[in-house]
């Protein structure tokens, strides 16, 4: 058994095969997979084997695409028969919400490629009659998809690895991991069976690796903790149930009739697919509950728990009233065993937080279907340095050290329950909440708050009157909030209004090295001392990683801001390129100031008249004015007793400040700007106005339209590159081109209803792009939304159609910032 490996694959389930097939099949021939038990002995061996082509998520959606095409390889490779079953997925609506949430799924679908079609109830009958149509409201049909035997496709994986040189190695359990400086070196120990049970042995070896790759499932906890690591990867229980034969079936099928496809009701919270005659029912139900919360038990191995038949006797009654011929079919297996998930139900794909070479692959709740992609995408991040699509939303990173265990298990249990609700892009999930609050969070609720989550903080969405419920407001048209935020849009075109951006990421990077290093690290000019600049930090392969707002504070003293979502994110890239510089550049010191400072962004032709009333100045009524605070400046302020670090800079394109603040003077504060603006009829003012607003200024945002597929000159912002200067990422950025382009559209759409960002984008028949924010224009009247098309027509003036509620409606590509376009009103003087 090798010593020395090039890289090391820690667990043997389909996700850990796959990533050491695809590592060798890149290019790299010293690969070993350590498996504890035998391969596929975790959740592999007890997954229903379903192939759900098509999720939410773009990436998560790109990873099942590669995966179907790639298992229908593996028998002319490995001549294994991976048990494809291509039988396709009926998706069925009982409700026109329900319709309404397929007609986003479909047309999001479109932009990754996935094909469909749509059946109505007595399509479905016709093909299908043993399904009960009659209170269905149609279908989505997903015909590529299906299902197959997860041992066997493992098994196809592994012996396509073997044959590439990869060795696998069974009954070794790693036990401890150490950073010796240059490679990890990874403790491993033989494990053998006593009295059924698995058993370490004195037998122990050290493996010394360039790379390592935790894909250990269940075990997700016991791998955290031997890193040092904190990962939300938790199991909840799953259950499914395998029925005798349906005579019915049986008849159906000897008639010459097809396979049913995997029927997905929804509504009733279950799936159902043929086996062998008769049926399997799976299941997502409420009370479901997490396990293992603290390691998974030396006695667990190929172990399920106690079926809980109580807890699924509804969807046991949805199935029998769905497909009434299985209701006298008796039970002939039951499965109820741990599937890890995590608080999103998105796995964690990527390096790991503060280590070298270390990546992880955990957390799979559709692991069968994301074990495929994951080898070939995280292959490509770790063999080229980047996928060629944008892994950023699986990032381990995005949950910060402030999760705990609680709250893994409790959010995982909700994202199991809510496997089959309907998912409304305006949707908040309440488990865990309120957790992470600015001081001013109770003030805020009492004035109507409706808040979301961002990274563990609550938020405010938009403001509501006493007695609204923002969950009954929600849908996939205009919600019954739409209203309030159209009110706070306008309260900020046409007055004032105050925005709490508390959230936002902030650091503090000063020291000899700091100027040295930010010039190399960042693509625009840094900023003169008391400036500001907009900039962004490029992968190695020249796409966009991190957009900062760089403050210069004094010649080597920087005060950095990005998004608040992508904090730990931020900071886990900063930090270890700061490690991997400092020797280059000088000292470096970096820090995390992000819960030190409040920020209330104040934006609207009458901001400035709220702050003169409570600035503290030798002469306040030019304290604000163009000449002693230009636009794109930092001033020190001081507002009635609090300190402020105010920037001249708005978000909306309106007149407007950030007042970054110590966190605990913020509702000394807050009572000061709210009094000072009852004269000027100030309003609160939540995120989703805010999205809308910036969306009539073409500001990109980090994670929709900008993001590590894209470059920021396809993102079209060459003003924030300076190509006189190096920067890291550089070369690779000019060398990509401008594939596809970043384009602002207004959009004549239904009149009860607004894109949401995932819609497709067509020039006459053609698809060309996708939409990657939107919302509704309170300036132009009428929806807005922004996206990337091919090059050519990225032309003010060329006419496209969005695909929204299975319709083509038209759009029309418009100026860059069509709303005040010279910014003449936010450079207003006074």
């Amino acid at each position: 058994m090798k010593t020395q490996v090039k890289a090391l694959v820690v667990g043997g389930g389909a996700v850990g095969t796959s990533i050491a097939y695809h590592l060798a099949r890149a290019g790299w021939d010293d690969v070993m997979l350590l498996e504890r038990d035998e391969l596929t002995s975790g959740s592999t061996w007890h997954a229903a084997g379903l192939l759900p082509y098509f999720n939410m998520s773009y990436a998560t959606t790109h990873i099942h695409d590669y995966s179907i095409r790639f298992y229908k390889t593996l028998e002319e490779e490995t001549g294994l028969n991976a048990g494809f079953a291509v039988v396709g997925n009926l998706r069925m609506a009982q409700t026109q919400e329900r319709m309404d949430e397929y007609m986003l799924y479909a047309s999001t679908a479109e932009t990754c490629g996935v094909p469909y079609q749509w059946m109505t109830p007595d399509e479905i009958k016709e093909k299908w009659p043993l399904i009960r149509t009659d209170d269905l409201k149609g279908a989505l049909y997903h015909q590529t998809d299906g299902y197959i035997n997860p041992a066997d496709v493992t098994m196809a994986m592994a012996k396509g690895a073997r044959q590439r040189g990869v060795m696998i190695e069974r009954k070794w359990q790693a036990d401890a991991f150490h950073w010796n400086g240059t490679h990890w070196e990874v403790t491993a120990t033989k494990m053998a069976e006593k009295g059924g049970n698995l058993v370490p042995t004195d037998e122990q070896i050290v493996i010394t690796a360039e790379h390592v790759v935790t894909a250990s499932g269940n075990h997700a906890q016991r791998t955290a903790k031997m890193l040092g690591i904190k990962m939300p990867a938790i199991p909840v229980e799953h259950q499914f149930i395998v029925m005798d034969q349906d005579p019915e079936l049986v008849k159906f099928r000897a008639e010459g009739n097809v396979e049913h496809p995997v029927v997905r009701d929804a509504d009733a919270q279950s799936y159902v697919r043929e086996e062998r005659g008769g049926w399997i029912l799976g299941v997502y139900e409420k009370g479901a509950p997490a396990r293992f919360e603290y390691g998974v038990p030396d006695s667990f191995r190929a172990d399920l728990f106690q079926l809980d038949l109580e807890r699924i006797e509804d969807q046991y009654m949805a199935m029998n009233h769905r497909i009434p011929s299985c209701e006298d079919c008796g039970l002939k297996d039951d499965f109820n065993g741990p599937i890890c998930y995590t608080p999103d139900g998105n796995p964690l794909v990527g390096p790991a937080p503060g280590l070298t070479n270390m990546w992880l692959a955990e957390g799979f709740s559709f692991g069968i279907t994301a074990a495929g992609g994951t080898g070939y995408y995280l292959a490509q991040m770790m063999v080229d340095g980047e996928a060629e699509i944008d892994m950023a939303s699986l990032d381990p990173k995005r949950y910060g050290d402030w999760m705990t265990t609680e709250f893994a298990a409790r959010k995982n249990e909700e994202a199991y329950n809510h496997v089959y609700i309907l998912h409304h892009p305006d949707e908040e999930r309440p488990a865990c909440r309120p957790l992470r609050t600015s001081p001013a969070y109770d003030r805020q609720a009492a004035r109507g708050a409706q808040f979301g989550w961002v990274n563990g903080w609550e938020r405010p969405n938009y403001y509501a009157p006493e007695g609204f419920n923002d969950h009954d407001s929600r849908s996939f048209r205009r919600g019954g909030w739409w209203q309030y935020a159209v009110d706070e849009a306008k309260a900020i075109r046409e007055g004032v209004g105050l925005i709490d951006a508390t959230a936002f990421t902030k650091h503090r990077i000063s020291g000899p090295g700091a100027t040295g290093f930010l010039d190399w690290f960042t693509t625009n000019k840094l900023p003169k001392v008391g400036r500001i600049n907009l900039t962004y930090a490029l992968t190695s392969h020249g796409t966009t990683r991190t957009e900062y707002t760089i403050v210069r504070l004094a010649e080597d003293d920087y005060y950095l801001v990005s998004a608040g979502a992508w904090h730990a994110y931020d900071q886990d890239y900063l930090y270890k390129t700061i490690m991997e510089k400092e020797e280059e550049f000088g000292r470096i010191n970096e820090q995390d100031v992000t819960t030190q400072w409040g920020v209330f962004a104040i934006a609207g032709p009458k901001a400035r008249d709220v702050l003169q009333s409570v600035i503290k100045d030798a002469d306040p009524a030019t304290a604000l004015s163009n000449k002693r605070f230009p636009w794109l400046s930092m001033r020190q302020i001081e507002l009635g007793m609090c300190p402020v670090k105010a920037i001249r800079v708005a978000y909306t394109g309106e007149l407007g400040w950030e007042l970054h603040h110590p966190i605990e003077m913020q509702n000394y504060l807050f009572d000061l700007l709210e009094k000072a603006g009852e004269a000027h009829s100030m309003k609160l003012v939540g995120a989703r106005a805010q999205n809308w607003l910036r969306q009539e200024k073409s500001y990109r945002a980090f994670g929709t339209e900008l993001g590590r597929d894209a470059t920021p000159l396809e993102a079209d912002l060459p003003r924030f590159v300076d190509l006189s200067k190096e920067f890291h990422g550089k070369d690779r950025m000019q060398a990509t081109g401008v594939r596809s382009k970043c384009v602002t559209l207004l959009i004549d759409g239904p009149s009860d209803a607004d894109p949401w960002g995932r819609e497709a984008l067509y020039h006459g028949d053609t698809r060309v792009g996708r939409l990657t924010s939107g919302g509704y224009s309170v300036a132009f009247g009428k929806s807005i939304g922004m996206g990337y098309v091919t090059p050519e027509l990225a032309v003010q003036g060329t006419k496209l159609k969005v695909k929204m509620f299975d319709q083509l409606w038209d759009a029309e590509v418009v100026e860059d910032s069509p709303y005040d376009p010279k910014n003449e009103r936010i450079r207003v003087d006074g």
